[in-house]
């Protein structure tokens, strides 16, 4: 089994080194992407050798139970919310935590009560949603909770459960990528298994909920960590991953398929990422405008809204452009670390896109345009004078009657 494991990550198609620190059950084993990879199609012999013991089951998930020569105890079986599993002759076992093949084993010692030498064989037909943590410089780091796209989500009703039992359009084949040592996984299920039109949620779904990345996100240092299952040393793993690959070159291998409990972190860089941000513009990672606010003398002042990647200069020009006689630039920026970012500085319309002068926005940013002494000035004698032109206005009419 272990030789098994290991041949099926070596020949996959994201090929990544292994170095594994023993510390106990807490232990960290950190996965670093190599410079060059080379796709290798899988023998055979191990395609018919698939094994499940990266995944971990819990409520929600969907298996397919065979006991062979016995299809009365035989059907397809859902995890219930108490991460019980309820098997006919067995009745309910607590199941939540377990690895597919862990279970094919617990289920084998289970039914020697009742079958002699039972031969057991278990799928997942239906993968949970799951629970994942987006940390780092994303616009809105927290949990979310993210699902396939399937066509269909659970097996809920009675006759969904008889088609499958029936393996009618439950599953289909698909050419797995490979499995990760220790339970990271590209894109494509590893078992090469997935629900009928299933997407199985990966590290860009896990971007784009927490409403995509901003200026200082390092894609090319994204970090994945995840629990790994107890008959593979148990601890956590992690993976580090050039995320920035796949928007630039399209590399699926670096959009790894998340599993519940993940934690996906983006590195921040200390200067303004431009090059990135302009080309994860161009996709669906991040929203593809923004709104900010501008004041001050400009000609429509109030809240615009502007592409990813704009820079100070575009909205005000978006805002109308400035009023004669304008001031300095005041601009505003609340910071995650809660500090406030002001500068204050003159206007130039021809500052490159980053310059101090130019900065690029991100949500929520102001921009107010000063007055000038010159504008300030004739502001004020203009409310000094609208009262007494109107009194002398009042004036002229009851004079003329």
């Amino acid at each position: 089994m272990l030789n098994t494991r290991y041949l099926w990550a070596i020949t996959a198609g994201a090929l990544l080194t292994l170095q594994a620190v023993r510390v106990g059950a807490q232990q960290l084993i950190e996965i670093e992407e190599p410079t060059t990879r080379q796709q290798q199609p899988l023998p055979l012999k191990q395609r018919a050798q698939i094994t499940y013991d990266a995944y971990i089951l819990g409520p929600g998930d969907g298996l397919q139970i065979e006991l062979l020569d016995l299809p009365e105890l035989s059907g397809t079986f859902s995890i219930g919310p108490d991460g019980t599993l309820y098997l006919p002759r067995l009745r309910a076992l607590y199941v939540e935590g377990l690895t597919v093949e862990e279970l094919r084993y617990f289920l084998t010692e289970q039914f020697r009560a009742y079958v002699r030498d039972p031969q057991i064989y278990v799928r997942p037909v239906i993968y949970r949603p799951i629970r994942i943590y987006v940390s780092g410089e994303v616009k809105r780091p927290g949990y979310y909770t993210l699902s396939g796209n399937t066509e269909r989500q659970n097996l809920s009703t009675t006759a969904d459960i008889a088609q499958a039992r029936r393996g009618t359009s439950t599953t289909t084949i698909r050419p797995g990528l490979g499995q990760v040592p220790g339970g990271l996984t590209t894109s494509a299920p590893s078992n090469g298994l997935s629900t009928s039109g299933a997407l199985f949620p990966t590290v860009f779904d896990a971007i784009r909920s927490a409403e995509g990345i901003t200026p200082y996100s390092n894609l090319s240092k994204v970090q994945v960590t995840r629990k790994r299952a107890l008959n593979l040393g148990g601890g956590r793993i992690r993976a580090n991953l050039n995320f920035l690959s796949l928007i630039t070159g399209g590399d699926e291998s670096q959009n790894i398929r998340l599993f519940d409990g993940d934690v996906v972190r983006v590195t921040k860089s200390n200067i303004v990422m431009k090059e990135q941000l302009l080309q994860a513009g161009q996709t669906n990672l991040s929203p593809q405008f923004m709104s900010v606010f501008v004041s001050g003398r400009v000609q429509s002042p109030g809240g615009v809204v502007v592409p990813q990647g704009s820079a100070m200069n575009q909205a005000i020009a978006l805002a109308g452009g400035r009023k004669l006689l304008s001031g300095k630039v005041e601009f505003i920026r609340f910071t995650r670390e809660g500090e406030i970012d002001r500068r204050i500085f003159n206007y130039n319309p021809n500052a490159p896109s980053d310059d101090y002068r130019n900065p690029v926005l991100m949500s929520g940013d102001l921009i107010n345009l000063r007055e000038s002494p010159l504008s300030a000035t004739a502001e004020m004698l203009n409310e000094f004078a609208a009262p007494i032109v109107g009194i002398y206005s009042v004036y002229s009419i009851f004079n003329d009657f």
